[in-house]
Order: C-alpha cells, then sequence, then structure tokens
C-alpha cells in the first residue's frame, strides 16, 4: 500500500493553524496575567504613597495571589505588615519566603535580615538574637550586630554588650569605646551591690582608661571611694574632672563640697568650682560654694550675683527664701508659688528625644542613647 502524499500536504497546514491558534491563546493569557499584576502592584504602592497602608496591603496581597513566584512582592507586603505592628503576619511572610528552595542566596539573606526585624520589633529578643546571629558573613552582618548591640543593652547583659561593641570598633563603624566605658561602669555598680567593690574599682579604672574624656568613671570612681569611707581618693577622682569634663562639674559639684569638708581642702574645692562658676553659671555650682562658705550672709549675695548673670527663677527663688517681705505673713504663699513655678526648671532634658526627668541619666530611658543628656538643668540650656 503506497502512501498518500496529499494528505501530509493537507495536514501540515492545518497543523500550522492549529500551533498559531495555540500560541496565541497563551500569549493572550500571560499577557492578561501580566497585565493583573504590575497593575495590581503599581495600585498599591499608590496607596503606600498617599499613607493609605490597609489598602496597600489588600492591593499587594492581590499582586502576590497573580503573581506568587516573585519575591519582592512578599518582602513589600512582610514590611508593610511590620511597620502597621502587625508581626506575627510579618513574621509568616518572612517565614515563607525562607520556606521556598528557589531564593538565590542575598534574596535568602534578605528574609533572614527582615525576619529578625519582625522578631525584633515584637520584643521576642531571644529569637531576634538567633536569627541576626546567623547573619555573620554576609552583607547584612554590620547591622545585624548593631541590632544585637541594642539587644544586649536592653536586657542589661552588658558583658556581651562589651565583646560587640568592641567587634563594632574594630570594624571602623565609629568609635565605640565610650559605650564600651558605660558598659564597664554599669558592671562596676553591679559588682558595687553584689559586695565586690574591689571588682567594681577595677572595672571603673578600666572604663577611666578606655574613655579619659568622659565623666562618668571619674564621678561613679568618687562615688565608690566615697561609699567605702575613703574621702581623699574619690576627692581625687573629681579634681580630675575640671581637665578631663569640666563641663560635667555640676553633676558632681555636691559631693566634691562634701568630700571637701570631709578632707579639709575647702579652698581647693572653692576654687575649682569659682573658676567654673566664672566660665559657666550653674546653680549647682552655686548651691556648692554656699556649702562652703560658712558666711551665711555670703551666701544671699552668691545668689543676687548669679541672678545678675543669669535670670534665673531657680536662684530668685532661692533667695526669697530668706529675704523678709513688708507682708510677712503672705511669705509663705509667694514661696510656694516661686517653687512650683521654678521645679519644671529643675529638671534635665534629653538632646536626642526631649524626654525629661528630675534626675540625671548617662542613658535616656526614652531613646536610649547615651550621653544625650546636658550636665545643666533646662533653665541653664
Amino acid at each position: 500500500m503506497e502512501f498518500d502524499f496529499t494528505w501530509l500536504l493537507l495536514g501540515l497546514p492545518v497543523a500550522f493553524a492549529l500551533g498559531w491558534l495555540a500560541s496565541r491563546l497563551d500569549l493572550r493569557q500571560l499577557r492578561i496575567e501580566n497585565r493583573q499584576a504590575p497593575k495590581a502592584y503599581f495600585r498599591g504602592l499608590n496607596f503606600l504613597l498617599n499613607e493609605q497602608q490597609d489598602q496597600a496591603i489588600d492591593a499587594f496581597i492581590e499582586a502576590v495571589q497573580n503573581d506568587p513566584d516573585t519575591s519582592e512582592l512578599h518582602f513589600a507586603l512582610g514590611n508593610l505588615f511590620r511597620r502597621r505592628g502587625e508581626y506575627d503576619r510579618a513574621v509568616r511572610v518572612h517565614e515563607h519566603l525562607m520556606a521556598r528552595g528557589d531564593l538565590t542566596q542575598p534574596e535568602r539573606d534578605r528574609a533572614q535580615h527582615a525576619l529578625a526585624l519582625d522578631f525584633l520589633k515584637a520584643g521576642l529578643l531571644d529569637r531576634a538574637e538567633a536569627a541576626l546571629s546567623k547573619l555573620e558573613g554576609t552583607a547584612y552582618e554590620q547591622e545585624a550586630r548593631l541590632a544585637l548591640l541594642s539587644i544586649y543593652e536592653r536586657s542589661r547583659d552588658w558583658t556581651q554588650a562589651r565583646l560587640m561593641a568592641a567587634q563594632l570598633d574594630s570594624a571602623a563603624l565609629g568609635s565605640f569605646q565610650v559605650r564600651q566605658s558605660h558598659y564597664l561602669c554599669e558592671q562596676a555598680l553591679t559588682s558595687a551591690a553584689a559586695g565586690d567593690s574591689l571588682q567594681a574599682v577595677q572595672a571603673l579604672v578600666q572604663a577611666r582608661s578606655l574613655a579619659p574624656q568622659s565623666a562618668r568613671p571619674l564621678m561613679e570612681l568618687a562615688k565608690l571611694h566615697a561609699q567605702l569611707g575613703q574621702p581623699e581618693p574619690a576627692f581625687e577622682a573629681l579634681l580630675e574632672l575640671k581637665g578631663q569634663a569640666g563641663h560635667a562639674l555640676p553633676l558632681a559639684a555636691g559631693l566634691l563640697a562634701k568630700l571637701a569638708e570631709q578632707t579639709g581642702r575647702q579652698s581647693q574645692a572653692q576654687e575649682m568650682l569659682e573658676a567654673a562658676n566664672t566660665s559657666a553659671p550653674s546653680i549647682d555650682l552655686v548651691d556648692a560654694l554656699i556649702k562652703l562658705d560658712a558666711d551665711p550672709q555670703h551666701a544671699r549675695q552668691r545668689y543676687v550675683e548669679h541672678l545678675q548673670r543669669e535670670p534665673s527663677l531657680i536662684a530668685a527663688g532661692k533667695w526669697l527664701a530668706g529675704e523678709k517681705l513688708e507682708h510677712e505673713e503672705h511669705h509663705g504663699v509667694v514661696q510656694r508659688a516661686m517653687e512650683r513655678a521654678s521645679k519644671p526648671l529643675l529638671r534635665y532634658r534629653c538632646a536626642a528625644c526631649g524626654f525629661e526627668a528630675s534626675q540625671h541619666f548617662w542613658q535616656c530611658p526614652g531613646c536610649q542613647a547615651w550621653d544625650s543628656y546636658p550636665a545643666r538643668r533646662i533653665e541653664e540650656l
């Protein structure tokens, strides 16, 4: 039986037509899907720029459903969930990314970093620490170390904080020596509270060598010696403030006056306080000078001199406390009003976030910044 080539000639055009038709259908479907996915993506981007996060999330979810293999959409969606405080949903998105086998190594590192940030924002510090530790040797290594440093500070793990700060310091990302000095001071306070004064002194000496221009090691060392009944070395430590960190002298003025009386070195302390008050007047320096002055008349005169240089409501209230008024029966009422008005001016204010406190902090309780509190009160800023 011979093969009829006529059927082959007729079949080739038919097969070609069917193939062309199938390809056109596939291309049409692909174009529809490609139009839908970018449209949803750009709609979400528009909502995001207009700060409409709810609508942006809905649009990105639609885009992810249309194109589930696009990692960028997952990252955008996870970051949106984190910004909204929906940390559990952000974690699910980034864990889903981590479970995919088609991610490149840079994308996997990025997903690991995003997952660590989710845990950190959610306050799950142990899980955040574990996730950040996996970023060693990646492009996110330094960011992870900074985040780990923040975790160790929040958990008051000063030993680990010192080790991490040393690594960051060696990586030339800035100087972390002052921070290490603060960590040593914190460790010294812990040791002193536990009764290990020797360990506390050693930590403070090391802190002083790390940051010679920092006031805290000297002040903490003076306080520790004073608590141990050693006024002489305590006084010597505060004398060093004049050359090393003179701006912080108002914080130590009261203790300096007390130690001067204990050691009989009033004239030396008075000379130091007078020089500091001449260059930068402070009500704390004035109060310390008054403690060292045996003549009460000199005390009232010092407040007047301070008022002549600085318009201080605090000094005016202190001067008024010893003044005889024409209507003496109203003195108590006037004095209480002055004290109430000046009380907010006695606070310290963080220069980074504006958090106000009645006492001076080395680390702001509000924003966790170090050395952000000036040594002067609000009225003197």
